[in-house]
């Protein structure tokens, strides 16, 4: 492990308040970056000695998964205390010297703010349990149950049976749309933003330029507490939950994405504000009307600066077509909004077993896919282990950690196969992650994928990763650009992205076989630099398979 450097003061830089548009986010897991201290578990200290590594590819930021004081039954995202960093991952101390070693290299921090809910063992979730006139009986989101003694309406909780958990204490229902453990907050309760706000601003007064909102669609529900209709089969879809969960067959509209929550993100956005150049990307957990949910929660520049959807992290395969109806529905529907495209992250499969396990050179299918990606009008999120291709660990039940894999066993295996250790060294115990048992196993298949092995050859995906962020610097029109499409068949995609005077042609071939793509007769000038190799003939992109081509339009 490269040792950590000395922390420095975040420079005076001129500030970019815009720097988040187009900007590349590293997605961190702490609990599998790296360990330090020998416990088998990654935290703050490990990624500050990669810090180097990352800075090396090139990405302008990284977002950092839940480091707070958890009792950890989703690993961080139920939190305990806001405030203060748990001992597994290290010290406030340890989060200082972070932020500023992060920031010497020029690198943006962002972490993940968990505000729908908290763990049970909260301080604000003891109180509020004691009874029903404490100072904070009305800060969760409570209820009387039915004359029968069921639950007050029929939400669901995405991992598994009914949304709400009978107290015994209070005699009432609690509202947790994930574990019991994680009851919701009540944001009808002015007094329980206001809060959250303030957390919001100890760490921005800590130096952070930004954050990842956590399930930003769920924080407010329904006062009513009506139930959620049910969702004819032909509409449902796993975009958000695994087919398995009967989530899926309710049209969740009382539950989530409530219009109120307008009012808190324009709260949200007026604080960050007062932060030269910091940002946030929410996550839109909604499976019928993501979209839409991401234009609103973007419009005007006064709610949150970016959101991401699960159109690209669900298990339906990506293609051209999906491309193009994505991106288009996304420039009628947010014409002045803002997303934040991924193919990956800590929650979904990894897209090198995802998409590319049936495809004839996965390497190569990998590299063009991630090529348009960092092409795509909008900013982008790469998740750890993504630019290595590491595939979807297959674990046995026995290791598992994950308490979705658990609840829906075996037709769903839950987050652990993506959740396994970084694996920097293929000779070293562990794969150079850690000297003890990690908490997840090391994949024997991984090792010959390790930072070690893939560095400094020309032909892996990570040098693919590390040239092709060097290309998308280059060119400003791809990271903040408008983008056109442009007419093309089968596995192909095309499109124009144009910042002032700066105009490219940017033609993907997603399929094995040869393409073409039709330019209407136009010429145009290649560029070079991002280590594909399509070519132009008489106004017309030849590419071969998993090809790619670039151009200006002069």
């Amino acid at each position: 492990m490269q040792s950590a450097l000395k922390a420095t003061p975040k420079p005076d830089l001129a500030i970019d308040r815009d720097w988040w548009r187009g900007a590349v986010i590293y997605q961190i897991y702490p609990r599998s970056y790296q360990d330090s201290n020998g416990d088998g578990i990654g935290d703050l200290r490990g990624i500050i000695g990669r810090l180097p590594y990352i800075a090396s590819l090139g990405v302008d930021a990284i977002w950092i998964s839940p480091f707070f004081k958890s009792p950890m039954k989703d690993f961080g995202y139920d939190v305990s205390d806001y405030c203060d960093v748990d001992p597994m991952f290290g010290t406030l101390a340890d989060f200082d010297a972070l932020t500023a070693e992060a920031h010497r290299l020029g690198l943006k921090v962002m972490i993940d703010e968990v505000l729908s809910h908290t763990a049970d063992i909260h301080p604000w979730f003891k109180e509020s349990r004691s009874s029903r006139s404490n100072p904070k009986a009305d800060w969760y989101v409570w209820a009387d149950a039915k004359p029968d003694g069921t639950p007050p309406n029929n939400w669901l909780s995405i991992f598994g049976g009914s949304a709400w958990q009978w107290d015994t204490s209070r005699q009432q229902y609690y509202l947790h749309n994930f574990l019991a453990e994680q009851p919701d907050l009540n944001f009808h309760n002015r007094a329980v933003p206001d809060a959250l706000l303030d957390v919001t601003r100890f760490w921005l007064e800590r130096g952070v330029d930004g954050f990842r909102l956590d399930t930003i669609n769920f924080y407010f529900h329904s006062q009513g507490l009506e139930d959620n209709p049910p969702l004819p089969p032909e509409q449902r879809n796993d975009q958000t939950a695994p087919a398995v969960n009967p989530y899926n067959y309710q049209d969740h509209l009382y539950d989530k994405s409530r219009p109120e929550n307008l009012g808190f993100l324009e709260r949200f956005r007026a604080l960050l504000d007062e932060y030269p150049a910091t940002a946030a990307v929410g996550e839109v957990g909604d499976s019928q009307r993501g979209l839409e949910v991401v234009a609103a929660y973007t419009a005007g520049g006064k709610r949150v600066h970016m959101c991401y959807s699960f159109d690209f992290l669900a298990p339906e395969k990506i293609s051209a077509a999906k491309v193009r109806s994505v991106l288009e529905t996304f420039g009628k529907v947010a014409s002045d909004g803002w997303s934040c495209w991924a193919f990956s992250n800590h929650d979904v499969m990894r897209p090198a077993s995802r998409w590319a396990a049936g495809e004839p050179d996965p390497t190569a299918y990998l590299k063009v896919i991630s090529a348009l990606l960092m092409s795509l009008r909008g900013s982008v999120c790469i998740y750890q282990g993504e630019e290595l291709g590491l595939s979807e660990a297959e674990l046995s039940f026995e290791y598992l950690q994950d308490p979705y894999g658990i609840r829906f066993w075996p037709e769903f295996k839950g987050r652990d196969g993506c959740r396994t250790p970084m694996v920097w060294d293929g000779a070293a115990r562990n794969g150079g992650f850690s000297t003890a048992k990690p908490w997840l196993p090391v994949p024997r298949k991984h090792l010959a994928q390790a930072v070690n092995v893939q560095q400094g050859d020309d032909g892996s995906l990570l040098e693919h990763y590390r040239r092709f962020l060097a290309f998308r610097r280059a060119h400003p029109a791809l990271a903040k650009g408008d983008i056109e499409f442009i007419e093309s068949d089968d596995d192909t995609v095309a499109f124009t992205r144009r910042e002032g005077n700066e105009q490219i042609v940017c033609a993907f071939n997603l399929g094995a076989k040869p393409a073409e793509v039709d330019l209407g007769g136009r010429s145009l000038q290649p560029l070079p630099g991002h280590g594909f190799s399509g070519q132009t003939d008489a106004g017309t992109i030849r590419l071969g398979g998993y090809g790619a081509w670039f151009g200006r339009i002069d």
